[in-house]
């Protein structure tokens, strides 16, 4: 992997990287904490490292990603992280923050002396914080995230749904794509060449689940082979880590049982 590399997160290995080759940059006496950050840069050729910084609190805002910025604006420019929104609503600053994926904007700064930060586990990392979510968005296209009506429908009209109806999409439009679950799916780490992964279903339910969708059999039948759903093993850690406090296991259960329901 010479132009990527994967992230390996958590490993008792890092422990070490933490007392040889970082460098700390200090801050003025306070209200003190220490963030340690992956860090790894391509062009140098160097492994991959924890770094640590020093923040006075009293400086800065309560979520991680405050701390981020503070870290790049005024101690280490170098430092590469994605982020847009700062309120959980465009997924960019998804992270893994003290053992969890989440969304850096909505992760309060934890009363630990030390906040350990790394990019999403087991994707590839193009930089520092930043995973390649290539293969994580081919597959989102690939379940045709759009409504598809019957040919007949007039679309330059307001396309009726009952409340009942649109009250079956809550819960599975509010996802913004941070791939928070899956990252934290095993599964998913073991099979992401086949497997779409609870987001994407999340996502491809969504649709199935759109009473104005006249595509309900296509995208079944594209769903129905043994990799695509059935690597899921209702863990269900991709529930209990969505930021938006979504339930992609949910979901999954209902397209499998659709799928058993047309054989």
């Amino acid at each position: 992997m010479s132009a990527i590399r994967m992230a390996s997160v958590l490993r008792p290995a890092t422990r070490g990287l933490l007392r040889r080759g970082m460098s700390t940059t200090a801050a003025p006496a306070g209200n003190i904490k220490t963030f340690s950050i992956y860090r790894w840069d391509p062009e140098t050729g160097a492994k991959p490292r924890m770094q640590e910084y020093q923040i006075d609190m009293d400086e800065c805002g309560p979520m991680v990603l405050d701390a981020l910025i503070k870290v790049k604006n005024e101690l280490d420019p170098t430092l590469t992280f994605r982020r847009s929104c700062r309120e959980g609503i465009c997924g960019s600053c998804a992270m893994n923050i003290d053992g969890s994926n989440t969304l850096a904007c909505l992760c309060k700064i934890s009363e630990a002396s030390t906040v350990k930060i790394y990019p999403l586990p087991h994707m590839y990392v193009l930089k520092d914080l930043v995973p390649d979510m290539s293969n994580f968005y081919e597959q989102h296209k690939a379940v045709q995230p759009f409504l598809q009506t019957k040919p007949d429908v007039d679309m330059t009209v307001e396309n009726y749904q009952s409340k009942e109806d649109r009250a079956k999409l809550d819960g599975l439009y509010e996802c913004v794509l941070c791939a928070c679950c899956s990252t934290s799916c095993p599964s998913y780490w073991w099979n992401a060449d086949k497997y779409l992964g609870p987001a994407v279903l999340l996502q491809s339910y969504r649709w199935l689940a759109d009473s104005r969708d006249a595509k309900t059999d296509e995208r079944l039948q594209f769903l129905d082979d043994a990799f695509k759903v059935y690597r899921c093993k209702t863990i269900m850690n991709c529930s209990k880590t969505c930021p938006k406090h979504l339930n992609p296991g949910k979901a999954i259960a209902e397209i499998k049982m659709s799928m058993e329901a047309r054989h």
